[in-house]
């Protein structure tokens, strides 16, 4: 995937030198969806940089002015619906980011691109039921919620070994909302 900047960001591809940036927000991931991306070391986390780096559908989410990663950003990739153009879209914020905007600007520009470069007809994205900032986000975005899958999936167990079952929204936007919600000026053009 191709590079995308905007005003605070880059959003690139992963590459060398990436690691010990990733690994400073999956050595402990906070949400349970990303529990199982958790990385013991940073040679694990190299490794896990290699394998991103040839994934078209994963970006790393840099700051502009020092190069960090500060997060990554998947969907559009490989494994996509092609027929259908629909994508499943999602966001990994280092938590020390949080509340500066950061995660909103890099979605709304990833969003941007998969529509209009990449051509998707429709994205969704599948929320927990108590991550409230990735819902807040979702409809920030214009994306609605489309339902919720109680008791949809686990990623963790309780003290006894039994799965902790989450519940999960999906929420969604087609091509035609976005175009819809976009400034005139802009509108023109896609």
């Amino acid at each position: 995937m191709q590079t995308i900047e905007t005003e605070r960001l880059i959003l690139r591809p992963f590459k060398e030198g990436d690691a010990a940036d990733l690994f400073a927000y999956l050595r402990a991931p906070t949400a349970p969806c990303f529990f199982s991306l958790k990385l013991a070391d940073l040679a694990e986390a190299e490794t896990e940089v290699r394998k991103r780096a040839l994934d078209e559908g994963r970006l790393a989410i840099c700051l502009k002015a020092t190069g960090q990663v500060i997060g990554d950003l998947f969907g559009g990739g490989d494994d996509d619906d092609e027929e259908d153009k629909t994508t499943s879209v999602g966001w990994n914020l280092n938590p020390q980011f949080g509340g500066q905007g950061y995660a909103f600007e890099a979605t709304k520009a990833f969003v941007d691109h998969l529509f209009q470069v990449k051509g998707f007809r429709r994205l969704y994205a599948y929320v927990e039921d108590h991550n409230k900032s990735s819902q807040r986000l979702c409809e920030k975005l214009g994306m609605r919620r489309e339902g919720v899958f109680v008791e949809f999936v686990s990623f963790a167990n309780d003290d006894a070994g039994n799965p902790i079952y989450e519940n999960t929204m999906q929420y969604a936007l087609l091509r035609r909302e976005w175009a819809a919600q976009r400034p005139l000026a802009t509108s023109a053009r896609g």
